[in-house]
């Protein structure tokens, strides 16, 4: 058995669009250990949904096309499987709640039906063993008169109501790794609250691994072991938890630490990072958060493309920011003359770095 249930290895996804080719992720890299929470993190559009529908092989092609990489499941490279075998493993050891409990119930069927399909999909359970299984998941997920419910449609259910029940479908299997993609995004405070308290029990009650995608880092620190911070379709800085809010290195991420809310602060407005997610039809040549990083450091920003790289004090904090990497050690695709380049990574070299 592998040390880790998840590892996504240099994934690369492109989008072909009738504009031109979106390279919606560029070489993502990340693990998710066994009874871990890895919680993913970044702005709309940094490519964090394309990430694990990726990993659950939903993807439409086209448009969508892997280019490279790998993401292998307890070893098995999901990539390199038929379809078949990967409907075995889909829906049963890897189960995934979307983003919108309104539309991720079929509106036409019960919701009986829809809790008991996963078991009698990948069980040889009787429909009546399948039906007191689904009222069980239920009721575990928070839901009274459970046996009711089984036999109403999803328009009668509240919103949060309707995210319990989409969690029950995706627990109903007991699967090995959950995939929860912003699951409180539509839901007001109160019931986000309540969601979130639901999934760290079930989490601990099963054991389960569970990557966790939220544009919120306040949401995202209630329930994570460790934090990925992706932009622009790129991990960008990884570490546990604690690290990420006691000692945040790359830019973005503290700028993102600076945007939660609090009740002691003074301060009349929010923080802001000002500009937007560069265009993924064209990506920039260096690092893609350049031109809104308040820490420039000049042309070795523009021109060079930092790659994520282990802090020595922290094996497990990763950053790919030139504030601690040498230009020397970077990728290399920037497009000028030899001596520019060795110009621009002298200059770097030269630079102040992290201590």
């Amino acid at each position: 058995m592998t040390d880790n249930i998840l590892t996504v290895e240099d994934l690369k996804v492109d989008f072909h669009t009738e504009e031109g080719t979106v390279h919606a992720l560029d070489g993502i890299s990340f693990e998710v250990g066994y009874d871990e929470v890895l919680g993913v993190i970044g702005e709309s559009g940094c490519g964090k949904s394309v990430t694990v529908l990726s990993v659950m092989g939903l993807l439409q092609s086209p448009p969508a096309d892997i280019v490279d990489g790998t993401i292998e499941y307890k070893g098995t490279d999901l990539l390199s499987i038929s379809d078949t075998e990967l409907n075995e493993i889909r829906g049963d050891q890897i189960s995934m709640v979307y983003q919108d409990p309104m539309t991720s119930l079929n509106p036409v069927l019960t919701i009986g039906h829809q809790v008991m399909e996963p078991l009698l999909r990948h069980t040889n359970m009787s429909k009546a063993a399948a039906r007191q299984k689904g009222i069980d998941m239920l009721e575990s997920c928070g839901l009274a008169d459970a046996d009711r419910l089984m036999d109403e449609y999803p328009h009668e259910l509240s919103g949060g109501m309707r995210q319990r029940v989409v969690i029950a479908m995706a627990l109903v299997t007991e699967p090995d790794l959950l995939i929860a993609d912003e699951p409180t995004t539509a839901l007001d405070v109160t019931i986000q609250a309540q969601i979130m308290e639901l999934l760290k029990s079930l989490q601990e009650e099963f054991g389960m691994s569970v990557v966790f995608i939220s544009h919120d880092l306040g949401v995202i620190s209630e329930i994570s072991d460790r934090i990925a911070v992706m932009y622009a379709g790129r991990v960008v800085e990884s570490a546990t938890m604690r690290n990420i809010f006691t000692n945040p290195l790359h830019p973005y991420t503290r700028k993102l630490s600076e945007s939660i809310p609090s009740l002691d602060s003074t301060v009349d407005r929010l923080p802001t990072i000002e500009g937007q997610v560069p265009s993924l039809y064209n990506p920039p040549t260096g690092c893609r958060f350049a031109s809104r990083c308040p820490e420039h450091l000049g042309e070795e920003c523009e021109m060079v493309d930092p790659r994520l790289k282990r802090i020595e004090e922290n094996a497990a904090h990763k950053v790919a920011c030139h504030l601690y990497t040498d230009v020397s050690e970077a990728s290399p695709p920037w497009d000028v003359e030899e001596g520019d380049a060795q110009a621009v990574t002298n200059k770097a070299t030269q630079g102040d770095k992290y201590e």
